[in-house]
């Protein structure tokens, strides 16, 4: 597990913002499949299958992944796609906390929590 420093994730928020936006339209993109494709699921065990537009739908979960594994290829944890969501793991009184960041605050990182508090436990830094 990559951990980073306050400066380090910071640094990379600019470059991260622009692939949480991309995870975004990706995840937002797969939503109007979704109730089609879970009737698909429940029908698979009777040899069923198959949804409108399936092929453009696997395309999305395609593109969802791709964005999320560079995310993730980074060290950078993705928690929420809709709110665009993101931990950065780090040290912090010699244990591992995460740096919390969502699109639409600042481009820096102003919030922390321990690993099991998730966003309801963010602290200021």
């Amino acid at each position: 597990m990559k951990l980073f420093s306050v400066e380090e994730a910071n640094a990379l928020l600019p470059s991260v913002r622009l692939m949480v936006e991309r995870i975004q339209r990706a995840h937002k993109s797969i939503l109007p499949f979704q109730k089609a494709a879970r009737a698909a699921a429940a029908c698979a065990d009777l040899g069923g299958g198959g949804i409108e537009g399936g092929e453009r739908y696997i395309a999305a979960l395609m593109n969802l992944a791709e964005c999320t594994s560079e995310m993730e290829a980074l060290g950078v944890q993705i928690k929420d796609y809709a709110r665009g969501l993101i931990d950065f793991p780090s040290l912090r009184e010699n244990r591992v906390v995460l740096l919390c960041w969502q699109l639409g605050e600042p481009e820096r990182i102003e919030w922390w929590h321990e690993t099991e508090a998730g966003f309801a436990g963010r602290q200021p830094l």
